[in-house]
């Protein structure tokens, strides 16, 4: 596979004219969001280039016992929120969501970097946001599970400190996803669900976000797998592994996050069973750094059947083991670590 390309210079995601000005991976978003400046739809058509623009925020927060999360996403024609939260132990999970037409009253800022992201409705109040060396998440959900949830998680976030897989891939010849993901943020604060109270604890609760924002096909397929803990001497540990979506010759999304660090992988060879997907599936680098399995213990499956938007995705809970090599040739054994791995399909 040709070497993969690293951005290291800022300037603006799209040039003038709607092409990709850059196109690579970042350990830091350094582009400009310009997505005013698409040019996928001939003079005549622009203006419902709008509802071809997908736009999300996803957090989530893993703990040796659940996992909590909340996203907010502008998919053009319509947006969705949704809080879901997996219980471990239970081995269940329980998910509520809003569909907003036409994404009326959703917020999505330009950077990942700075800026609020909010829904604000009679029943649900979502809002995340950037402060100077953190994220916020606040959720308030009237009726989950018949009881209300009230969360306000701060993720420690310092970015001179903290690195992130940023990926900018074409998608055909003038579509193209923009994408950043932060594993392993130290995770404090409370999820609160009627009377029952979590209370996060940053040495063993650590967030994650997925911050995408492009142009995809209607038709559109990709597999995402990740995870964040700590290891035994303390140093903290993400997996971002994904394929399925654009051309990613000159970068894959493929890392190691050690310690706050980026180590680069190239292709990774995922197998799963797509008829069975509770079954062993398989991580294999074609360097031979990565070599995992991952066991599921339970599947989250969620489908938003809508009149021009069909989305099913199949997300697996449960543990990574094995051996990962980090870029300085540190060979690194992951014994239980808890994540997730997931198919999406969507016509959108």
């Amino acid at each position: 596979m040709p070497e993969q390309r690293e951005i290291t210079q800022p300037g603006p995601l799209l040039t003038p004219d709607g092409h990709l000005a850059q196109v690579g991976w970042a350990r830091q978003p350094l582009l400009d969001c310009n997505l005013e400046d698409a040019r996928f739809y001939p003079a005549a058509l622009r203006p419902l280039q709008r509802f071809r623009v997908k736009k999300w925020d996803y957090y989530g927060v893993t703990t040796p016992t659940i996992f909590f999360s909340a996203t907010i996403a502008d998919l053009g024609y319509a947006a969705t929120v949704f809080v879901y939260l997996v219980d471990f132990e239970r081995k269940t999970y329980h998910e509520e969501s809003k569909t907003i037409p036409l994404a009326g009253g959703v917020t999505l800022p330009r950077h990942s970097a700075e800026g609020e992201s909010l829904y604000h409705g009679k029943k649900q109040k979502l809002r995340f946001w950037v402060e100077k060396e953190a994220r916020r998440v606040q959720v308030s959900w009237l009726n989950f599970a018949g009881e209300p949830l009230e969360a306000d998680i701060t993720l420690a976030h310092h970015p001179d400190e903290h690195e992130s897989t940023v990926v900018v891939i074409p998608i055909g010849e003038k579509r193209f996803y923009y994408n950043r993901k932060i594993n392993a943020m130290p995770a404090s604060g409370t999820i609160k669900i009627g009377y029952h109270l979590i209370e996060l604890n940053p040495q063993t609760a650590l967030g994650n976000l997925d911050w995408g924002r492009g142009v995809w096909e209607y038709d559109s397929f990709w597999v995402w797998a990740s995870a964040s803990g700590r290891l035994g001497d303390g140093r903290t540990l993400g997996l971002n592994f994904g394929y399925g979506f654009g051309d990613d010759a000159a970068a894959t999304e493929n890392t190691l996050l050690l310690d706050g660090r980026i180590h680069k992988f190239g292709k990774i060879d995922i197998r799963y069973n797509p008829r069975n997907f509770m079954s062993p599936w398989w991580l294999i680098s074609d360097d031979g750094r990565v070599n995992l399995h991952f066991h599921p213990m339970l599947e989250r499956t969620a489908r938003t059947p809508l009149v021009v938007i069909d989305s099913e995705v199949h997300q697996l809970f449960g543990r990574y083991s094995g051996q990962i090599a980090a870029d300085d040739g540190e060979s690194i054994a992951i014994d239980g670590l808890l994540g997730w791995a997931e198919e999406h399909r969507a016509r959108w």
